[in-house]
C-alpha cells in the first residue's frame, strides 16, 4: 500500500493570485494578493522563502510571525491565518496596500487630502502608544515600508520583524543588516558609550518624524534633510520638530503627541478625525448622542474620502438601523453614501434596508423615504415594488397628516412605471378618486390632478377612457382655483389620449364653462386650451385622412413614450406645486386658523351667507406647518423648460406662475384666501363652494360624463335663432332681431361683471333655499322647546329642602 504525503500548501484554505508581488517591507518578505478558496474574499499574503545559510533572517521572520499572531489592535495589521513549513512561511492578513504604493496612486488620481493624512498618522501614533505604554514593546522599524492601508483608507502598522521588549527581556534589539532601514535610526544609537539619557519611546518617535517627512515630501534621501520641514503643514511643524530633536529626552510620548495634535487648531483637530473617533466608540454611545451624530453626518460626507464612506461609514449606518434603533436619521447619510456604490452593491446592501424601512410605522421615516425615493427608485425591480413597497406606501393616502398624503401622491410619479395592472389601474385610481373628491386640503387635490396627468400614459386604454375625462372635469369644478387650473392643464397635457369625438362632446363643453370662471388665471388657461383643441379639430376637419394619425394613441396600450405632452409635468408637480403646498397647508395644533375673507361666488338675494366653520387642528410630527417664502428664481428656471409638444398644447410656465406667484402669494391676499379654502371643513349643508355633492360622483370616476343642467326657457316673444333670416334678401326694416332680449328682468347678472355673476346655477340656488328653509325650521323648533321648558318650570314651582317628589 502506498502512502502519499499531504502538501500543506495545497491544503491551505487561502491561495495566491498569480501576479507579481506588490512589494512589502525591505527584507525577505514578499507581499502577494490572495483570496479565500471557499468564498473568494480578498486577503493579503506575506510570503517568506526559507533559504540555506540565512538562519538569522529566518529567526527574525518567525519572530515577526509570532508577534503578529499574538498582537491584536485596531491600528495594527490584522492577522487572519498562517502556514509554517520547512520551505516557507505564509502570513495571511486583511487585504492591504503598502503606503508608498497607495500614496503614489492617490497623487495620480488628484492628490491626498490633509484630512486623510491626519487620520492616518493618528492611527499610527495610537498603535505606537499601545505598543510602548501598554505592551512595553519597541517597534524599532517605523517607516514608510512598515505602514499599510486597507480598503477603507485606514492606516495599519506592520513590519514587526525587529520588535523587542522595552524591559530587556530576551536581549536587545535584533540586528537589521539592511541599509534601507538603518537610515531611519536616531543619531543616539551611534553613541556606544551609553551616556545618552533617553526614554524607551525616543527611537520610535524619531522614526515617526521620518515617516511624517516622507508622507509629505517623498522618500528621505538622508538624515540631514529632516531639518527642512518642506511641505509639512504649519499646524504640524512644531510637533514634528519635537520628534526629530537631537535630544532624545525631550521627544514626547506617543500619547502626549496625540494630545498636542488634537488641541484646538491642531493638525488632528478636524471633523474627519472626530467622526472616526465617534464611529470607533459608537457601540457605547448614548442614543441621544447617536441621533445627533447621524443628523450632522450628512453635512460632512461630501468632504470625506469615497472609500471611507463606502467601507466604514456605510456598515455603521446599516448596523445602527438594524440593531441600534436609529430610526429615520440614518436615511439621509445612507442615501448619500449609496451614490458611491455600484448597482450590484446597492442591491445587496441598501435595497434590503429600504424595503424593511417601508414597513415601519414611524411617520418621520415614512415621509423621508417618500421624499428621497428618487435616489433609489432606479434600483427597485417591479416585483419588489408591487409586493413589498406599494402595499405599505398606499396607506399614506389614508393618513391624517396632510404632508404624508401629499408626499404619497407625488411618489406615484416614480412608482407608476413599475406598478402592475391591478395596482395601477384599480388600486391607485381608487385612492386618487377619493383624494380628488373628498380631501380637505386643496393643494393635495391639486397635486392629485397633476400626478394623474403625468401618469396618464401608463394607464391602460380602458382606464384612460373611463378615468381621465371624468377626473379632469371634476377638477374644473373644484372650489380651489389652482385645482381648476390643474384640471385644464391635465386636459391639455394628455390631449393625444382623447378621440376627436370626446374632444368635441366632452372636453370642449367643460372648457367653455371655465371661460366665465371668477379667477382670471383659470379663464386664461381655459381659452388657451380651447384654442389648441379647436385647432386640432379644425386640422382634422380640413384633412380627414389625419384622423387615424391623430388618434393613434387613444386605443394604444400603456407606454411611457406616449405621454410626450405630459413629460414636462414632472418638474411642475414636484417643484412648483410642492412649494405651493408647503406654503398653503398650515396646521396649528393648539389654535384654529384665523378667519379670513374667502372670495366666494355670489349668493342669491335674500339668502344669508353661511357662517365659516372652524377647522380642528390636525396633529403633526413637527408641531405645525410653517408658511415658507416661494423661491421665485427657482420657479422661473424650472418653468423655462416646460414645453408640452410642438403643437403648443399650453405652457406650464403660466400655470406655474399661477400656482406659485399668483398676485404674490406671500403678500397675504391670495395666501389667506387659498389657505382658508384649502383648510375649510367641507360640509354639504354649509357653503356652496364646499358642497362636494355637486361634483360628478364622490370617490368614483366610473359615473361617466355628466350632461349640463337644463337652461331657462326663453322669455315670451323671444324667437329662436333658426327663425331669423341670417343672410337672405329679406328687407331689413323688421328691426333688430335681438331687441326683444332687452326685456329680460333686471335681476339677471350683467355679462361684463365677473364679481356679480351667479356661477353656481339653479342647483346652487335650490340648495341654498333648502338650507334657508331648514334653518327656519330649526329656529321655530328651538323657540317651541324653550317655551315648553318655561311652562314646566312655572308649573312645578320651587322645591323644599328634604321634600320627596311624588308621582
Amino acid at each position: 500500500m502506498w502512502f502519499f504525503a499531504r502538501d500543506p500548501v495545497r491544503d491551505f484554505p487561502f491561495e495566491l493570485i498569480p501576479e507579481p508581488p506588490e512589494g512589502g517591507p525591505p527584507g525577505p518578505w514578499a507581499l502577494h494578493r490572495g483570496r479565500k478558496k471557499a468564498t473568494g474574499c480578498p486577503v493579503s499574503i506575506f510570503v517568506y522563502d526559507v533559504k540555506p545559510g540565512a538562519e538569522e533572517q529566518t529567526q527574525v521572520a518567525k519572530a515577526a510571525f509570532k508577534r503578529l499572531k499574538t498582537l491584536r489592535h485596531p491600528n495594527i495589521l490584522a492577522y487572519i491565518d498562517g502556514l509554517e513549513t520547512e520551505k516557507c512561511l505564509h502570513v495571511v492578513t486583511e487585504a492591504v496596500t503598502p503606503l508608498g504604493i497607495y500614496l503614489k496612486a492617490r497623487v495620480e488620481a488628484g492628490g491626498l487630502k490633509e484630512l486623510e493624512i491626519s487620520w492616518g498618522l493618528h492611527q499610527i501614533v495610537k498603535a505606537l502608544s499601545f505598543l510602548v505604554n501598554d505592551c512595553s514593546l519597541i517597534h524599532n522599524n517605523v517607516c514608510m515600508a512598515a505602514v499599510f492601508v486597507d480598503r477603507a483608507g485606514e492606516w495599519k502598522l506592520g513590519g514587526l520583524d525587529y520588535m523587542y521588549s522595552a524591559q530587556g527581556n530576551g536581549g536587545g534589539p535584533p540586528r537589521k543588516g539592511i541599509p534601507e532601514l538603518e537610515q531611519y535610526d536616531p543619531p543616539e544609537l551611534a553613541d556606544s558609550s551609553g551616556r545618552v539619557v533617553r526614554e524607551k519611546w525616543s527611537a520610535d518617535m524619531w522614526r515617526l518624524g521620518c515617516l511624517i517627512w516622507e508622507v509629505f515630501n517623498g522618500p528621505l534621501p538622508r538624515a540631514a534633510a529632516l531639518r527642512n520641514p518642506g511641505k509639512i503643514p504649519k499646524s504640524l511643524v512644531p510637533h514634528y520638530c519635537e520628534l526629530v530633536g537631537a535630544n532624545p529626552k525631550v521627544r514626547p510620548n506617543p500619547a502626549r503627541f496625540l494630545q498636542n495634535c488634537r488641541a484646538p487648531g491642531g493638525f488632528m483637530s478636524n471633523r474627519f478625525v472626530e467622526t472616526n473617533l465617534f464611529l470607533e466608540e459608537i457601540q457605547i454611545k448614548e442614543p441621544a448622542e447617536k441621533q445627533k451624530f447621524f443628523q450632522e453626518l450628512s453635512k460632512s460626507l461630501d468632504a470625506f474620502p469615497e472609500d471611507f464612506c463606502r467601507h466604514k461609514v456605510l456598515p455603521q449606518l446599516l448596523t445602527a438601523f438594524e440593531f441600534g434603533n436609529a430610526g429615520a436619521v440614518v436615511l439621509t447619510p445612507l442615501f448619500k453614501v449609496g451614490k458611491f456604490l455600484s448597482a450590484e452593491e446597492y442591491q445587496q446592501k441598501i435595497i434590503p434596508v429600504v424595503v424593511k424601512m417601508f414597513s415601519s410605522t414611524d411617520r418621520a421615516m415614512r415621509i423621508r423615504l417618500l421624499q428621497q425615493m428618487e435616489q433609489f427608485i432606479q434600483y427597485l425591480d417591479e416585483p419588489t415594488v408591487n409586493t413589498q413597497i406599494f402595499p405599505h406606501v398606499v396607506h399614506g393616502f389614508l393618513d391624517t397628516n396632510p404632508a404624508i398624503r401629499e408626499q404619497t401622491v407625488k411618489s406615484m410619479l416614480l412608482l407608476a412605471p413599475k406598478l402592475n395592472e391591478a395596482n395601477l389601474n384599480v388600486e391607485l385610481m381608487k385612492h386618487f378618486a377619493r383624494l380628488q373628491a373628498k380631501d380637505e386640503q386643496g393643494p393635495i387635490r391639486c397635486n392629485t390632478t397633476v400626478c394623474l396627468g403625468k401618469i396618464g400614459s401608463y394607464l391602460s386604454a380602458s382606464t384612460r377612457h373611463r378615468v381621465l375625462t371624468s377626473a379632469f372635469s371634476r377638477a374644473t369644478k373644484d372650489p380651489f382655483a389652482p385645482s381648476r387650473v390643474a384640471g385644464v392643464l391635465g386636459f391639455a397635457a394628455t390631449h393625444n389620449l382623447y378621440s376627436m369625438n370626446d374632444c368635441a362632446h366632452k372636453i370642449l363643453p367643460v372648457l367653455c364653462g371655465l371661460t366665465v370662471d371668477p379667477e382670471k388665471s383659470v379663464r386664461d388657461q381655459a381659452f388657451k386650451a380651447i384654442r389648441s383643441f379647436l385647432s386640432k379639430l379644425e386640422s382634422v376637419s380640413e384633412d380627414p385622412t389625419q384622423l387615424e394619425e391623430v388618434e393613434k394613441d387613444v386605443h394604444a396600450a400603456s407606454s411611457p413614450g406616449m405621454g410626450g405632452a405630459a413629460a414636462s409635468w414632472a418638474g411642475w408637480a414636484v417643484t412648483g406645486v410642492s412649494s405651493l403646498t408647503s406654503k398653503l397647508i398650515r396646521v396649528h395644533p393648539t389654535t384654529a386658523p384665523a378667519e379670513t375673507n374667502i372670495p366666494q361666488r355670489p349668493t342669491p338675494e335674500g339668502v344669508p351667507a353661511p357662517a365659516p366653520t372652524p377647522v380642528p387642528a390636525t396633529p403633526t410630527t413637527s408641531g405645525h406647518w410653517e408658511t415658507q417664502e416661494e423661491d421665485k428664481d427657482t420657479a422661473e428656471d424650472s418653468s423655462a423648460a416646460d414645453r408640452w409638444d410642438d403643437e403648443d398644447w399650453g405652457s406650464l410656465e403660466e400655470a406655474e406662475s399661477v400656482l406659485a406667484q399668483q398676485d404674490d402669494w406671500s403678500t397675504g391676499g391670495q395666501v389667506s384666501r387659498a389657505s382658508q379654502v384649502s383648510n375649510s371643513d367641507h360640509k354639504p349643508s354649509k357653503s356652496p363652494e364646499s358642497d362636494w355633492s355637486s361634483w360628478e360622483a364622490e370617490g368614483s370616476w366610473e359615473q361617466g360624463w355628466q350632461e349640463p343642467s337644463s337652461q331657462e326657457p326663453p322669455l315670451e316673444g323671444t324667437r329662436l335663432a333658426s327663425e331669423y333670416n341670417w343672410g337672405g334678401p329679406e328687407s331689413s326694416d323688421k328691426g333688430d332681431p335681438f331687441a326683444t332680449l332687452s326685456a329680460r328682468p333686471s335681476t339677471q347678472p350683467r355679462p361684463d361683471s365677473w364679481g356679480e355673476d351667479n356661477w353656481e346655477g339653479l342647483e346652487t340656488e335650490s340648495r341654498q333655499a333648502k338650507a334657508e328653509l331648514a334653518r327656519k325650521k330649526r329656529e321655530e323648533r328651538r323657540r317651541e322647546m324653550e317655551a315648553k321648558r318655561a311652562e314646566r318650570k312655572a308649573a312645578k314651582g320651587p322645591m323644599k329642602l328634604g321634600a320627596r317628589k311624588l308621582d
